[in-house]
């Protein structure tokens, strides 16, 4: 089997790749982010994963290279990465109390051009904390680099009051998406290395 890339350096996403026990690496895309306006949020998470699957595959194009990214939607605005705390505390502010959605786009790509795609919907409701606990949540730095402002993941788990669909979705990379992904393209589980 051809070598498998993940395409991102995210701890999270790190995480859970490794719990597969597949042979992997990660590398970083190097992409703009930015998409066209008035292209919806499920679009544009599919957009994103292949314009990273993409850039790493035109510098390895023997190999399998998996892209994703994740926005975050509520009341119909799209969340992405915070610049500052002060712009983590507004998304946050915006969720609690609140259900939103994480939308994550997920792109393979194979040797010869082959592509297996897919978009996935976690939806989760905040509890409704009170501004001097949300501070206290703010002073952790879990916002930093996260779509929403938070981690599941981690200390952030205590703003979960409810989660519909899958956890590791919302950690960065809906993993039974990703084996199916895998397995569509013959990737064998369960070696030995």
């Amino acid at each position: 089997m051809s070598e498998l890339i993940l395409a991102s350096t995210s701890s999270a996403r790190r995480a859970l790749m490794d719990g597969l026990g597949l042979a992997y690496r990660a590398e970083a895309p190097g992409v703009d982010e930015v998409v066209s306006p008035g292209v919806s949020v499920t679009d544009a998470v599919r957009v994103l994963a292949a314009r990273k699957a993409r850039a790493v595959h035109q510098r390895h194009p023997g190999a399998w290279v998996l892209g994703a990214d994740q926005l975050v939607e509520v009341g119909g605005e799209v969340l992405s990465k915070p610049e500052d705390r002060s712009a983590a505390r507004e998304q946050l502010r915006k969720l609690v109390g609140n259900t939103h959605a994480i939308h994550t786009g997920v792109c393979l790509l194979g040797p010869g051009g082959q592509v297996h795609e897919a978009v996935e919907t976690a939806r989760l409701t905040f509890y409704a904390v009170t501004a001097e606990e949300l501070e206290r949540y703010l002073d952790l730095d879990e916002w930093e680099g996260c779509c929403g402002s938070y981690r599941v993941e981690g200390a952030g788990q205590a703003l979960l009051e409810r989660l519909d669909g899958d956890r590791a979705n919302v950690q960065g990379l809906p993993m039974t998406t990703v084996v199916r992904l895998l397995r569509r393209a013959g990737f064998p589980f369960f070696e030995r290395r």
